[in-house]
């Protein structure tokens, strides 16, 4: 049994482990027990819980007694009794199920959808009537007053099967060209059904008219969601008698209230991929979604994450267990997955021991699934020199980074940097005593890191004390005692950089004020030598370091500025200065580069340029084009997006723009010069 843990909600795996082989005997089967500890330890919850191939879907009964799942090959129907924890009965099928339902408490009366347009009906001696229907269905619903069967698939028409009466009742015209799913509502018995068109049609089974439309494409596309094509309804879920859940075919969630037509809230899985089946867990309000790569658990209020599940295998189908913790996949695989969550409730009572199983397994902690790996990025790769292990078996890419086994991750960093252990000893050393030490009665003295910013802080806090003590206010806290900020004065890497730039052209009279500070601070260093050698606490001294302050501020400030200025200007020459002599010593060596034939040589740096636009994506090279303004992309009404084109002008139609610019401004100059002459030659004649 493995144990997983995400947001610290622990998942137990009961089918994991291997499977021993239907034919071997038993007494070969106890002696692989005696001698593997993997098969020893598995838990076998309900014996032969799998298929030949793969399995389709999975439900459990009303009365919770029988679990029923479909698969291939050849196409079967497993019945698994649960108070036996072993399988009733198998039962093989013309055809492959697409889905299928069961109408009574037990497995009595079973409907099965096939592939090929029939309708099975199985009663509880096997095959009782098959049917067909006139188009290939994907989905149906039952309703229950009317003992009405509601068949939707690849036509416009829902076919109605009356089973009181045993014959076809006149079809409901949609204006869907196809549809994927369909659901009844269990308190008021609304018809719904999800179209190819993303659309969500509500009908009322009783005057057999349309009451409601949803446009579930156009709601599901938000800011954050990028999509391919028009998205497709692909599963639908009523919870109570308002709300509904819409699963897409590109990956999102929308939770409907009945009485608005905009979703409560839009969960994206950002897999791309079409949702296959929703459950609500009413203990928790949370909404199980499940794609073919991964199973969702969050909250239907807030949206937060609960917890996920990621099986080996692309999942078919879920089933959650009725009031329990318990979780079942149908999957792309022989055997077919359970988990338990104890958090989401308590084990069926045909399984009861789980919880005992569970609890001393939390008592007594074991390592659990990624306890003996370790997650690192890129980065971590070319730090430890295993960059070349990307894409072999070692390595297991996960998010953004990857899992490697927690014994090579060990001896490839103690290769790469062999004294890491002993510097890491030295800092837990030095913290331990530094903690020892704090424990002592001390005096007040300055942190080691940012001792200038600390003595401000400390000035500041006496002039706040005495304002405060006049006013008669409470005093704020220190930043010297807050916790949050006691790695500013522990921790080097947050030491003050004064020889920055910013900080040199931000902060112009620092340089006065920290003259008088750094006078400070080497009156302290020489009392706390002082109090070294002799061992003594020494008196307090008046400091004469204080001077006036000078009235002109302002000019001070300014004249600060330029200072600062003017040296940040020759430390840039001199560096310039530098690179130009590492530049002169450097010898160029000749590089040959081969032309293509047809093609013209015109500057190195054109083909450079080529050679990083051929490189770039063509998302990149759109963006780059958008910025030059040569390309202009647009959304649509439906969703898709428009790009226009404007084609680069030759180098012929560049001068020649330039050349007529040029000639339109000397134009201009001699117009002005004319008119300004005419203006004098009369201001003259006025004179005269």
């Amino acid at each position: 049994m493995q144990v997983s843990s995400l947001n610290e909600v622990k998942i137990y795996s009961l089918s994991a482990g291997r499977s021993l082989p239907e034919w071997l005997s038993d007494r070969k089967k106890r002696a692989l027990q005696k001698k593997d500890v993997d098969i020893r330890r598995r838990i076998e919850l309900i014996q032969d819980f799998e298929m030949p191939t793969i399995s389709t879907k999975i439900k459990v009964s009303r009365d919770g007694q029988y679990i029923m799942a479909v698969g291939t090959y050849k196409p079967r129907v497993r019945c698994y009794d649960t108070y036996q924890l072993s399988q009733k009965f198998e039962r093989c099928l013309d055809s492959e199920v697409v889905t299928f339902e069961i109408l009574s408490d037990d497995y009595s009366k079973i409907v099965f959808l096939q592939c090929g347009r029939f309708v099975e009906f199985h009663s509880q001696h096997g095959h009782y009537y098959k049917t067909r229907i006139p188009k290939f269905g994907r989905d149906f619903s039952y309703h229950y007053p009317s003992c009405d069967l509601y068949f939707v698939g690849a036509s416009s028409e829902v076919y109605r099967l009356n089973l009181e009466q045993g014959r076809f009742l006149n079809s409901l015209q949609t204006d869907a060209s196809e549809s994927n799913v369909c659901d009844i509502n269990p308190v008021h018995f609304l018809f719904a059904m999800g179209t190819a068109e993303g659309k969500v049609e509500c009908w009322d089974p009783r005057t057999r008219k349309r009451v409601g439309l949803l446009d579930c494409a156009l709601s599901s596309v938000t800011a954050d969601t990028e999509i391919d094509g028009l998205p497709s309804i692909s599963a639908l879920k009523f919870d109570g008698a308002l709300n509904m859940a819409v699963g897409t075919s590109t990956g999102q969630v929308l939770l409907y209230d009945l009485r608005s037509s905009n979703p409560l809230i839009v969960k994206d899985h950002h897999y791309g991929l079409p949702i296959k089946s929703i459950q609500f867990q009413h203990q928790l309000d949370l909404i199980i979604s499940a794609d073919s790569r991964i199973i969702k658990m969050w909250n239907k209020d807030t949206g937060k994450i609960f917890t996920s599940m990621e099986p080996e295998h692309d999942i078919n189908d879920v089933c959650l267990y009725p009031n329990s913790g318990m979780l079942m996949t149908a999957n792309e695989d022989p055997k077919m997955n359970i988990y338990y969550i104890p958090v989401l409730g308590p084990a069926p009572k045909w399984c009861s021991f789980l919880d005992n199983l569970t609890e001393e397994l939390e008592e007594n902690p074991e390592s659990t699934v990624y306890d003996d790996y370790k997650f690192v990025t890129r980065k971590d790769l070319e730090n430890l020199g295993l960059a070349h292990l990307i894409g072999s078996s070692l390595l297991r890419a996960y998010m953004h980074g990857f899992f490697m086994d927690i014994r090579l991750y060990h001896k490839a960093k103690l290769m790469a940097n062999p004294f890491a252990y002993e510097e890491y000893r030295r800092e837990k050393i030095r913290q331990k005593i530094e903690e020892t030490r704090a424990q002592r009665v001390q005096l007040k003295k300055l942190p080691k890191v940012n001792k200038e910013l600390a003595l401000k802080l400390i000035e500041e806090e006496g002039e706040e004390q005495q304002v405060t003590k006049k006013r008669k206010q409470k005093n704020l806290p220190s930043l010297l005692k807050d916790d949050r900020f006691k790695v500013m004065f522990e921790n080097p890497d947050f030491q003050v950089d004064e020889q920055s730039e910013e900080f040199r052209l931000l902060n112009p009279l620092v340089s006065k004020i920290s003259e008088k500070r750094k006078r400070k601070l080497k009156l302290l260093e020489e009392l706390e030598a002082q109090e070294q050698e002799e061992e003594e606490e020494p008196e307090g001294k008046a400091s004469d370091a204080e001077s006036s302050e000078s009235s002109d501020d302002e000019k001070g400030w300014v004249e600060e500025v330029r200072k600062q200025r003017k040296l940040l200007r020759q430390e840039e020459k001199v560096k310039r200065q530098e690179r130009f002599k590492e530049d002169q010593q450097t010898l160029l060596k000749p590089q040959f580069f081969e032309i293509k034939e047809g093609e013209e040589f015109r500057s190195f740096k054109d083909s450079a340029k080529k050679q990083k636009l051929m490189k770039k994506t063509l998302g990149d090279r759109l963006k780059l084009e958008e910025k030059l303004g040569t390309l202009d992309v647009s959304d649509t009404t439906v969703g898709s997006k428009q790009a226009t084109f404007r084609l680069k002008k030759s180098e012929q139609q560049r001068k020649q723009q330039e050349a007529e610019k040029q000639h339109r401004q000397e134009r201009k100059i001699l117009r002005r010069s004319a008119s300004h002459l005419k203006s004098k030659r009369g201001r003259g004649r006025l004179f005269r």
